[in-house]
C-alpha cells in the first residue's frame, strides 16, 4: 500500500477559480518526493488537501488516499484518527503548529501520550528523548516557543510531528525562514530522521538546490498544474519543460555566484 496516492486532485476556490488542476502523484513507503514551484503554484495547498486541512472557501476534488484512507469527502472527526499516524506536517513557520502560551515539553507530551499511552515519569523521559532526537537540550522542555531561536523552534516542531510516529512526513518549506547555516543543519537532521525511521517524505520548496539534497524524485508545479516529473538527478541534468529549465538555470547561477563570493 502506498503511503500517499493522489489522483486527479483539483482545488477550487468558492469564486470558481481552479488553484490546482488534475494533479496526480504517489509515494511508496520510505520514498522521498520533492514538490517544487514558485509562490502561488499550489504546493502548500496540495499539502493541506492531503491532510484534509484546506481553509474555508476552498474545496478539493479527485482522490487522496492517505495511508489507505480516502481524505476527500471524509468527515473531520475520522480524519483526526488518521492525521499524525498516517502523516504529519512540518510547516515553514513552526509557530503555526505551536501554542505560544504553552511550554514546549507539554505540547510535545500530548501526542506522545495519545500515541504511546505513557504517563508520569515515563512520559517525561519520552519527551526528553524526543527533544534529544532533534538535538535540543532538556531545558527546551520548560521553554515557551518565543524563548527559542528560529532553528530551535523548527526542531521542536519536527519533534512534535514525529511524536505520533507517522508513516509520511510532509515538510512544507521547513527551512525557508532560516539562515543558510541553520538551514543546512535542519536538512541534515531531517535526512537522518527520515532514514532512521523509514518514513516517506514529501518535501515542498521553491528551491531546487534544496530539493536535490533530500528528494529522489521531483514534481514541478506551475500555476497549479504539473509540468514535469521524474528522478531528481534527471530533472537537474536534462530538464524538458521551459519552466523547469529556468529553475535549473537559476540554481546553477546562484551556486556560481556563491562560489565567486567565497573567500
Amino acid at each position: 500500500m502506498s503511503a500517499l496516492a493522489v489522483t486527479g486532485l483539483s482545488i477550487r476556490h468558492a469564486d470558481g477559480r481552479e488553484l490546482v488542476h488534475d494533479l496526480s502523484l504517489a509515494l511508496a513507503p520510505g520514498e522521498r518526493l520533492g514538490l517544487i514551484g514558485e509562490s502561488g503554484s499550489g504546493k502548500s495547498l496540495t499539502a493541506l488537501a492531503v491532510m484534509g486541512l484546506l481553509p474555508a472557501g476552498m474545496a478539493a476534488h479527485g482522490s487522496v488516499l492517505l495511508g489507505g484512507t480516502q481524505v476527500i469527502g471524509t468527515p473531520d472527526r475520522r480524519l483526526n484518527r488518521v492525521r499524525g499516524r498516517a502523516a504529519a506536517v512540518v510547516f515553514q513557520e513552526p509557530l503555526t503548529a505551536m501554542d505560544p502560551l504553552m511550554r514546549v515539553g507539554r505540547q510535545l507530551a500530548g501526542p506522545i501520550r495519545r500515541r504511546r499511552g505513557l504517563r508520569g515519569a515515563r512520559l517525561r523521559a519520552a519527551v526528553l528523548s524526543a527533544l534529544a532526537e532533534v538535538r535540543l537540550p532538556d531545558r527546551a522542555a520548560v521553554a515557551y516557543p518565543h524563548e527559542l531561536s528560529g532553528g530551535q523552534r523548527q526542531r521542536a516542531a519536527i519533534a512534535m510531528a514525529l511524536a505520533c510516529e507517522p508513516e509520511l512526513l510532509i515538510a512544507d518549506e521547513p527551512t525557508t525562514a532560516l539562515d543558510v547555516t541553520v538551514q543546512a543543519e535542519i536538512l541534515a537532521l531531517l535526512d537522518g530522521l527520515v532514514t532512521g525511521r523509514g518514513m516517506a517524505l514529501l518535501f515542498i520548496s521553491h528551491d531546487l538546490a534544496v530539493i536535490a539534497e533530500v528528494a529522489d524524485r521531483v514534481v514541478v508545479l506551475k500555476d497549479g498544474s504539473m509540468v514535469e516529473s521524474g528522478r531528481t538527478r534527471d530533472i537537474v541534468r536534462e530538464p524538458r519543460h521551459a519552466y523547469t529549465r529556468s529553475l535549473v538555470d537559476s540554481a546553477w547561477a546562484l551556486e556560481g555566484e556563491l562560489d565567486r563570493l567565497a573567500p
